[in-house]
């Protein structure tokens, strides 16, 4: 397992679900849960083998030396099995904020994409809050998830910002929500 220079800690747990510095074995299922989900991605076109290589050996590579690196990414396990993954993304180190990141299993969305993500979440919140003490952590997303929102309401995110018909997706427009959470440990 690859460490975070940044981080003392590097696994961070909550039953049999955890999430650790993100493993170069799972790219190639990242990259097709990417690709399966494009629709509610920040991603202009499908990746392919060559681009998920190049971006492993020449971004996430970097990363985990860095001091204060711009994104720290996790591989999401259940009992030590890729289901996901995610992390701190756009990280502003003098404002001490971060955007979250997370795709799981495209096959487990429909079922139990409420679980994972609240559970993702909580791990997340773990590394942002305890481990670097951000102040606020926040997510941007595309108003076509109802899921997605649920979840971060019942984990005490606030909506801060509804940037109306802002991206243009599969012929329409739809809303940008952005939510976040102040760190109150």
């Amino acid at each position: 397992m690859r460490f975070y220079k940044v981080l003392n800690k590097q696994l961070f747990s909550n039953g049999n679900y955890s999430i650790v510095p993100i493993r170069v074995e799972d790219s190639i299922d990242i990259m097709n849960w990417r690709n399966e989900q494009i629709y509610h991605l920040r991603q202009n076109k499908p990746l392919t083998s060559k681009d998920q290589e190049f971006y492993f050996h020449n971004v996430i590579e970097k990363i985990f030396d860095e001091n204060q690196p711009n994104q720290i990414l996790f591989s999401y396990l259940e009992k030590g099995k890729c289901i996901g993954y995610g992390g701190l993304v756009h990280i502003n180190w003098t404002d001490k904020n971060a955007e979250i990141s997370f795709v799981m299993n495209t096959s487990l969305e429909k079922e139990f994409f409420k679980f994972h993500w609240s559970s993702f979440l909580q791990l997340l919140e773990q590394v942002a809050f305890h481990e670097l003490n951000f102040h606020k952590i926040y997510t941007y997303a595309f108003d076509i998830r109802p899921n997605l929102f649920e979840v971060l309401s019942n984990l005490n995110y606030v909506e801060e910002a509804n940037l109306n018909e802002h991206v243009f997706i599969n012929g329409n427009y739809a809303n940008i929500r952005i939510h976040s959470k102040i760190n109150k440990y």
